[in-house]
């Protein structure tokens, strides 16, 4: 049901603010004008090159119950109630603040160059199993999704697992003192945002701010594969407990027994000897994930049953290694989602080790976000492609066609192509592709590599 308050509620919430107007209850809050706004508190956001109160005429008219309003504003609703503040965007985020505050659940915040949605997924079942568990959607994971994520919430939730995203130095740390979490996760250190950042060791020095703002008594899972991590915590004493988790002995959660297929995995983990967990999502990479999860889960004490019970019941947000079979017998893996060096090779190792496929087709877009090794990276994964052997590699977008260069010598060079029209590209791949053939798709979010799948099923019904 999200944030049900009266207005009188909410200027307590937040600091400065004031009331214009009757009192009312309101059930909910949104920064689009453009949807259902019935019973709901509108927050128009300013941006750089927006002020979204040019839409307040057309917020009430799709059902606003109020305003909130900046008194910068000269021309406030007279026929509407309006809370006055001084930023609307600061006062979204003292909103959620207080929403929190006043809450009693149990707040996890996760963050990671790579694995956040599915690690935010697989924990989110998991913990469904004991709780009411609300999570992050789509993705909503800065400094405004996040606090509408937290409005979002119903009061008698249990456990908000937040995911959180970032670009540069402070803005986890913003996050993660906003939500101020009893769990965090880390799941691994990447190559995304390294314009800004400037190196690995930088990333995780960023995504290490998540500890910020964690409690006295918390958690702090990091994923003990990458060393930049454990140097970041080494040296530090803080009250919250530290775990770790990957495929090293080394760490507290780590597997006994790998087994995987083209429909999932199962493994076993040291901490117990008698169970068999069964995950249904592709990839060697979400064990990993699903580690972390388990940590979490043990840390609120779910029972080795019910995060069995919980891993049953998964649902992943889709294009994230997601396995789709046509009648005719072609089968795509659709991990367009997003992509970085790290989760690109994942899924490459994840495509090669599947065995019964006539020809294996990769399907790459650009990595964005790389910084000025962005060349360099993306003549990797041409290299990792001519490694595994797989039979075609085509590109769409101006870096990726730096991965076909370094893979055209090796290659059979007509099986090597590059694309800057997708609906070229799309009407060669329509030509190409067989039944009994694996098509991967993976590229940053940017590049709508969802459209190339979505045309590939539609011509194989």
């Amino acid at each position: 049901m999200a944030i049900v308050r009266t207005l009188s509620q909410i200027v307590k919430m937040i600091p400065g603010s004031q009331l214009v107007g009757n009192d009312l209850s309101i059930n909910g809050v949104s920064t689009d004008s453009r949807g259902d706004l019935n019973g709901k508190l509108f927050i128009p956001i300013i941006g750089e090159r927006f002020d979204a109160h040019e839409f307040l005429p057309q917020a009430i008219e799709n059902g606003a119950s109020a305003i909130l309003c900046s008194k910068k504003y000269t021309i406030a609703p007279t026929n509407t109630s309006v809370i006055l503040v001084d930023d609307t965007l600061e006062a979204l985020q003292a909103l959620a603040k207080s929403y929190l505050k006043e809450w009693n659940g149990k707040i996890v915040g996760i963050t990671g160059s790579n694995g956040k949605t599915s690690t935010k997924d697989i924990l989110t079942s998991i913990l469904s199993a004991k709780y009411k568990v609300h999570k992050t959607q789509g993705n909503f994971n800065n400094h405004i999704g996040l606090p509408l994520t937290v409005l979002s919430m119903d009061e008698d939730t249990e456990v908000a697992v937040l995911e959180m995203g970032m670009s540069d130095f402070g803005e986890i740390e913003f996050l993660s003192k906003l939500a101020e979490p009893d769990a965090a996760i880390i799941t691994n250190i990447g190559e995304s945002h390294m314009q800004e950042l400037g190196s690995r060791a930088g990333i995780a020095k960023a995504k290490l701010e998540i500890a910020s703002g964690l409690s006295k008594e918390g958690l702090l899972v990091i994923n003990g594969d990458e060393p930049l991590l454990l140097d970041g915590t080494k040296d530090k004493q803080p009250s919250y407990t530290i775990e770790t988790f990957g495929f090293n002995e080394q760490n507290d959660f780590y597997p006994t027994f790998i087994e995987m297929n083209e429909s999932g995995s199962e493994f076993d983990i040291n901490k117990t000897n008698n169970v068999r967990f069964k995950l249904s999502v592709l990839g060697k990479h979400n064990i990993s994930n699903t580690l972390a999860a388990i940590a979490v889960a043990r840390k609120f004490s779910l029972t080795w049953e019910e995060i069995l019970l919980g891993m049953q019941n998964l649902e992943m947000t889709k294009m994230r290694m997601e396995l789709l079979k046509t009648k005719n017998g072609l089968t795509i893996i659709n991990d367009a989602y997003n992509a970085s060096v790290t989760s690109m090779k994942a899924a490459l190792l994840f495509a090669a080790e599947l065995t019964g496929y006539k020809r294996k087709f990769v399907i790459f877009g650009d990595m964005l976000e790389l910084g000025d090794q962005e060349i360099a990276f993306h003549e990797e994964i041409g290299e990792e492609v001519v490694r595994l052997q797989f039979n075609y590699l085509y590109t769409y977008g101006s870096l990726s066609k730096f991965a076909a260069v370094s893979a055209f010598e090796q290659m059979d060079s007509s099986n090597v192509k590059s694309f800057d029209d997708k609906n070229n590209l799309i009407d060669i791949l329509k030509q190409e592709v067989k039944p009994g053939d694996l098509v991967l798709v993976k590229a940053s979010r940017g590049m709508k590599l969802e459209e190339v799948v979505n045309a590939l099923l539609e011509t194989n019904e």
